[in-house]
């Protein structure tokens, strides 16, 4: 039953935005906001838990391994950052998206892979220690180069506060990790135990934030359909060409090509609509309806990057 549901993730994410699109009040409560817990909203809480059942997954010798980094690894994280930050920049500029979805464009392309990539990673035959690997390092890296990067690129559009944003990936992203690796270490039995239906709770919480966001803004998304959906199928696009593309010429293997594609072309759109919804980043926009586009190209983003990782896992398994 398990693998049933993470083999049709991306069935999962399409049948979750179109019940959002027709039924937005089964979604929203995850995103507006009208639910704290110990005073942080439901959102935070929610990308929080996701970042836990990563580190969860972890152990302190993982953090140690990191010093020795294969060259697919590195390669890897270096492309993740550079193709996807700067393929989401000359979209916005090409395009001339409005500011906040060229924001949010660019938000989400500066940040780091999600667990959705090493589903796919393993339906498609790749490296799954390899995707696994990569989503780890981008993950802890992203807490300072998501701040840096979106503060760079999308300045041109808006003012952004770096420290706020950073002080946003240490609480939702840095801590959590840590914090799941700690629990890891002191209870690895039950972390054992939990980390079976760990996947199950990423696919459900991404599911519901997509679906949250998408139902919260239909308005905007319905004004700006065709542009978004153009925007955010060729950031994806362009992650899994050229991280394709580049790892081929670094002289990779074909298993490493693969796995290195899915971890550049899928981001963690749940992160990305989580950040760009937070209070203080929509209060840098001067204008209320800019700031309420902002969330909206990451969860787009997350219906793309499954559905194309889906078709390509497939093609690439029936071909190995």
């Amino acid at each position: 039953m398990l693998r049933t549901i993470t083999n049709n993730f991306a069935i999962l994410t399409v049948l979750g935005v179109a019940l959002a699109w027709f039924q937005p009040d089964l979604f929203t409560w995850m995103t507006n906001g009208s639910i704290r817990i110990a005073g942080q909203p439901l959102l935070s809480i929610a990308l929080g838990l996701i970042m836990l059942a990563m580190g969860l997954t972890l152990t302190f010798d993982d953090y140690r391994r990191l010093t020795s980094l294969p060259k697919a690894l590195v390669a890897g994280v270096a492309l993740q950052f550079l193709v996807m930050p700067l393929a989401g920049f000359a979209i916005a500029w090409a395009m001339a998206l409005e500011q906040g979805l060229a924001v949010g464009l660019i938000l989400v392309a500066c940040c780091p892979g999600g667990t959705a990539s090493n589903i796919v990673t393993y339906l498609a035959r790749g490296n799954v220690a390899l995707s696994v690997a990569m989503t780890m390092v981008s993950t802890l890296a992203a807490v300072v180069l998501t701040p840096f990067l979106t503060g760079e690129l999308a300045g041109a559009y808006v003012d952004i506060d770096r420290w706020n944003l950073l002080r946003n990936m240490i609480a939702i992203v840095l801590v959590p990790v840590v914090l799941g690796t700690l629990l890891n270490r002191l209870f690895p039995r039950a972390a054992a135990r939990v980390s079976t239906v760990l996947p199950l709770v990423a696919i459900i919480l991404v599911i519901l934030i997509v679906g949250g966001i998408v139902g919260g803004a239909k308005a905007q998304i319905a004004e700006h359909a065709g542009t978004l959906l153009l925007a955010t199928l060729l950031l994806h696009a362009f992650g899994f060409g050229l991280g394709l593309a580049l790892a081929r010429l670094l002289g990779l293997d074909v298993q490493e090509q693969c796995t290195i594609s899915i971890e550049v072309g899928m981001q963690n759109s749940g992160l990305g609509s989580g950040l760009a919804k937070t209070p203080a980043f929509a209060a840098q926009f001067a204008d209320i309806q800019q700031a309420a586009l902002a969330p909206v190209p990451a969860a787009i983003s997350a219906v793309w990057h499954v559905l194309i990782g889906s078709l390509l896992a497939s093609w690439w398994r029936r071909k190995g």
